[in-house]
């Protein structure tokens, strides 16, 4: 199978770093003009070199405001493909989280989808064709207890994304969820480098040690890479997935008991 996204034009939020890097990465390899934000010119401009090529350009903005957004709509006010995969993550007790964090989590991880999407979906379904996807995780279905309001928001975006696929229904454009499990981005690395130093063990032992406690459920034994991960991406944005939409498509490694 080959993949041609030549002439399409793919916003990737978050995308200065791991998993929205690597996708990033894979769509313009597959022919595509690619957006790559970030939150500050140097983490985008350190993308840009790592990507290289003519085909990719960055614009700083925090998409976690509404200002943020605005400012992306403005500079790319078109998109083909949109790929929502700005996100936060981090432990924290159930009753020591506050409103305020609540309230960070569901703008960050949720709201910068609710708007980018609202925007750009109309632009495809007047063409006729796009993709859009959001980057939730296999802690949606799985909710952590140390990172209650992560999962939360996970899963809210798994309903936004099958109630955006009702309503583009029949209109060329397709909206799916994809579910990594742990992965190894740099936020997972430096997670692991802590875990390694507090037990006394190299970092490769921390891992083991991670998913045996953490997702015994696993079975790839191992963390993904961010390139793993991206591969589903750019098949979902692709031509070929036409016939996809409405799914929550999991890259997990088999944490997921089920068989659905």
């Amino acid at each position: 199978m080959k993949i041609d996204l030549s002439g399409k034009t793919a916003i990737v939020t978050g995308s200065t770093g791991g998993i929205g890097l690597a996708i990033a990465t894979g769509l313009a390899e597959a022919g595509a003009d690619v957006v790559i934000t970030g939150r500050t010119q140097e983490s985008v401009d350190s993308a840009l070199a790592q990507i290289g090529g003519d085909s990719v350009r960055g614009v700083v903005a925090d998409l976690g405001t509404s200002e943020g957004c605005a400012t992306l709509i403005a500079a790319e006010p078109e998109a083909d493909i949109l790929i929502n995969n700005l996100g936060i993550y981090g432990r924290k007790d159930y009753f020591d989280l506050t409103d305020d964090d609540w309230e960070t989590y569901f703008q960050i991880n949720v709201m910068s989808g609710v708007r980018l999407s609202r925007h750009y979906a109309e632009g495809m379904r007047a063409r006729g064709w796009g993709r859009i996807q959001f980057i939730s995780s296999e802690s949606a279905l799985n909710i952590p207890f140390d990172m209650v309001q992560y999962g939360v928001s996970k899963s809210a975006l798994q309903g936004l994304s099958r109630g955006l696929a009702k309503v583009l229904a029949r209109t060329g454009v397709t909206v799916n969820t994809i579910l990594p499990g742990p992965t190894r981005t740099e936020g997972a690395g430096r997670m692991l480098s802590a875990m390694a130093e507090e037990r006394g063990v190299s970092v490769e032992e921390a891992e083991a040690l991670f998913l045996q406690e953490k997702r015994p459920s696993g079975l790839l034994g191992r963390f993904a890479s961010p390139e793993e991960v991206a591969a589903m991406c750019v098949y979902v944005a692709s031509p070929q997935a036409s016939a996809t939409t409405g799914a929550a498509l999991k890259v997990e490694g088999g944490i997921v008991e089920s068989i659905a």
